[in-house]
């Protein structure tokens, strides 16, 4: 079967930076469902569209590509007094960018990480780690199938791998799917 719409692709994965240092052997496969559902890079997606099982090739994704370029304006100090106790370097919160802070969309929350912790403040990074970085998958495709129509329905791949759900996601009108499933940029 060859990859197209509505494929679920199963890959093994090695990603590296453009200096070929080792960032992440991926110790299960990557599995997704194939065909603009956002659930992978959309280079990663063209690259693999009509290929089949077996194929092995390396992408080279720019920070556009993948993560965004690094944004300093993401970057913040606060006072050590508005976190919780204890607090550690690589913490992580939710919060607003300051742009958006007296916006009432909560599209622009970002995840802002403890990078540093001084006497009386707290640096917070909202940047991806991988933001700025360009990046090489190596991937080699394992399997390919049809995708049910339920995992069409909802966008992702079920299963193996994939998202999990549970009998009480029925009563919740759909709504939990949103906090689960998170595209990659």
């Amino acid at each position: 079967m060859k990859i197209g719409k509505n494929s679920v692709v199963t890959a093994v994965y090695t990603l590296k930076d453009a200096q070929d240092n080792l960032i992440e052997e991926g110790q299960e496969p990557m599995v997704y469902l194939h065909g603009g559902y956002d659930n992978v890079f959309p280079k990663i997606e063209e690259a693999l569209e009509g290929k089949e099982k077996g194929f092995s090739t390396i992408i080279q994704l720019n920070p556009e590509d993948a993560f965004g370029d690094y944004d300093a304006a993401l970057v913040k100090v606060e006072p050590r007094e508005r976190f919780p106790s204890p607090l550690e370097v690589g913490m992580q919160f939710e919060g607003m960018p300051e742009e958006a802070e007296d916006a009432e969309d909560d599209d622009n929350a970002h995840i802002f990480t403890i990078t540093d912790i001084a006497d009386d403040k707290v640096v917070l990074d909202g940047n991806h780690p991988l933001a700025g970085i360009a990046l090489r998958f190596s991937l080699t495709v394992e399997d390919v199938r049809a995708a049910s129509d339920e995992e069409v329905a909802h966008g992702h791949v079920h299963g193996a791998h994939g998202h999990q759900h549970d009998e009480d996601d029925e009563d919740d009108e759909g709504m939990g799917d949103e906090y689960r499933s998170h595209p990659l940029h």
